[in-house]
């Protein structure tokens, strides 16, 4: 009998029994889901978690049929609303989609039609549901203010990139909400979002969530947002959910080695890289289709034994509502209290590698004049780590390019690095000024040629940033993989080859490529898992505490700010309106 075929007998709106999918790869099928069962009740919020790979994004779109073209659904039901989803002919399909379920997407962006203005892609969602014309738009403004757009007629009459990132994600959800659907699923709706925006996007859902008594099944890699938004919480492996129960049970006593392992991973409140270093799972999740007959999560288990190796981890019921799915759930309290690494030395050193005089920055639009940057000035010391925070459209990514070299700076301003100025834009520095500066970008998978080996595009930045070749560039290249924990398999793949985390380990090992004095690093863990991510800042931290490498850290992520910065700046409207410690700006605002 399935795990939710246990739960109390009431109407779920989203019921997923025993499901399996597959994908087929060069015509074998992979497994990817292997037994999957949840229920979300109307009006309850239910929060899937577990790494990249895990399973989530196909549970999700497996739930609504909106599985790629090779993907298979080979075992299992969904039901949502009662009506089997896997049995449902494509008309039945396009029928639930347009009247019963709906989804949000990670990035509002891409879900926008750029070519066209957000009135006729809202009004589209209600002339689906055989609204007339008029109907349609008086609806769509409707659901626009309801969203808690001020001026809807004046947003209908934008296209999307005029639009912030959150004032996107509301039309999006403005669009999902149309049909008054009965199960709302949202796959990571705010990731990339700043804190501010962040909070209204919840706060919406929330409001949404009780006036329309929908069910919401919601993914994020977030855990914070996951445990104040959701009843409910399922942590997932390998394509198995492992462990399940009350939001704040599950966080606050996990019965699972896994969800302990991600927990541990999180920055906790008041500690610093020097303090502790992040705690990691070892190894890494199985690769698609890998047979896993008993435990999924055994070979990186601390708890493990023989007994894991040979028979299938039983559902151990723990209360009513909760269970997890382990040999050991008894030992696993052990683990949650195990210490974690040693922190890192931080640098004593207050040489000054970088400063920023009298920086203001303006563009010209539509012949007006724009602000960006007005009057900064910053100094960045040696080995320190400066986290720069802000909503989107403070000025902080224009800071950092102006830092780079990318825009040049308005007459008056000055950049200078170890106390020589430099040119304002990099292609009139010196190969020593331009070497001594270089930047880690928010998403690998844009800033890595995705033809190259990653043996190719370390080895061509070595060159290019330190002129060495041959040999002596091939024993950089190792050096750099090695500090990076990169293996000389996969120095020889290409980066679509490789999961986010090594991608991103690349983009440091490139950055890093001819010793930078300074390294930006722009939201360098916003789209990764709370694992990947201890292992990311671990690595940072690491190589600045070795190579007294100095960081300007730019992220939404407030907490993994604070735990890696030695002081805080905080932007708006292109200004520094406060400087300090971190535990002055954070503590003492």
């Amino acid at each position: 009998m399935s795990v939710a075929a246990e739960m109390p007998q009431m109407r779920a709106a989203l019921k997923v029994d025993e499901l399996e999918v597959a994908y087929l790869v060069r015509g074998v099928p992979r497994e990817v889901l292997r037994g999957v069962s949840f229920e979300v009740l109307p009006g309850e919020a239910y929060g899937l978690v577990g790494e990249s790979g895990c399973g989530k994004s196909t549970t999700a779109f497996a739930a609504l049929r909106y599985l790629p073209a090779n993907g298979r659904i080979t075992g299992g039901h969904v039901y949502v609303d009662g009506k089997d989803v896997t049995r449902m002919s494509n008309r039945e399909l396009r029928e639930l989609r347009a009247t019963r379920a709906s989804m949000v997407y990670q990035d509002p962006g891409s879900a926008l039609n750029p070519v066209l203005r957000i009135g006729p892609q809202v009004v589209e969602c209600f002339t689906l549901l055989g609204q007339s014309n008029s109907e349609a738009e008086a609806n769509s403004l409707a659901a626009l203010r309801h969203v808690r757009i001020a001026d809807p007629e004046r947003v209908m009459q934008r296209y999307p990139h005029q639009l912030s990132g959150g004032m996107q994600q509301r039309v999006v959800i403005a669009m999902a909400l149309a049909c008054n659907p009965r199960l709302l699923v949202l796959d990571e709706p705010t990731t990339g979002l700043d804190a501010t925006v962040e909070a209204e996007v919840l706060d919406l859902v929330r409001v949404l969530r009780v006036e329309t008594d929908a069910a919401i099944l919601l993914i994020a890699h977030n855990l914070g947002v996951i445990r104040s938004m959701c009843d409910r919480v399922g942590v997932m492996y390998a394509g198995k959910v492992v462990e399940e129960g009350p939001s704040q049970q599950v966080f606050d006593h996990p019965n699972h080695p896994y969800t302990v392992g991600l927990l541990n991973a999180l920055p906790r409140h008041g500690v610093r890289k020097d303090e502790q270093l992040l705690a990691t799972i070892p190894g890494s999740l199985p690769q698609i289709g890998t047979p896993l007959p008993t435990c999924v999560f055994v070979d990186r288990c601390q708890l493990a034994t023989d007994i894991c190796r040979e028979q299938l981890a039983p559902v151990v019921r723990l209360t009513d509502d909760r269970w997890t799915r382990c040999h050991h759930a008894d030992r696993v309290q052990d683990l949650a209290d195990s210490i974690r690494q040693k922190g890192v030395e931080s640098v004593d050193s207050h040489r000054v590698v970088l400063e920023m005089h009298d920086v203001s920055k303006t563009f010209r639009q539509q012949r007006q004049d724009v602000p960006a940057l007005v009057g900064v000035d910053l100094g960045l010391e040696e080995g320190e780590t400066l986290g720069l925070v802000g909503e989107s459209g403070s000025g902080k990514t224009t800071l950092a390019k102006t830092m780079l070299g990318i825009h040049a700076p308005d007459a008056g301003g000055q950049v200078a690095i170890e106390g020589q100025g430099v040119a304002g834009l990099t292609t009139k520095r010196t190969a020593d000024e331009r070497r001594a500066v270089q930047m880690i970008f928010q998403n690998p998978d844009s800033a890595l040629n995705r033809n190259w080996t990653v043996r190719r595009i370390l080895k061509r930045s070595v060159t290019k940033l330190t002129g060495l070749r041959g040999a002596a560039a091939d024993k950089r290249v190792d050096e750099l993989a090695e500090s990076l924990r990169l293996s000389q398999r996969h120095l020889d793949l290409k980066p679509r080859q490789l999961s986010g985390g090594l991608k991103q380990r690349v983009a440091i090992a490139r950055a890093f490529a001819g010793d930078p004095r300074i390294v930006v690093c722009d939201e360098p863990t916003s789209a990764l898992d709370v694992s990947v991510q201890a292992a990311i800042l671990n690595v940072l931290a690491d190589l600045q505490a070795g190579d007294k490498t100095s960081y300007l850290f730019i992220s939404h992520d407030l907490g993994v700010v604070r735990y890696l910065s030695d002081r805080i700046a905080v932007m708006y409207l292109g200004r520094i309106m406060e400087l300090g410690t971190t535990k002055q700006v954070f503590d003492g605002p």
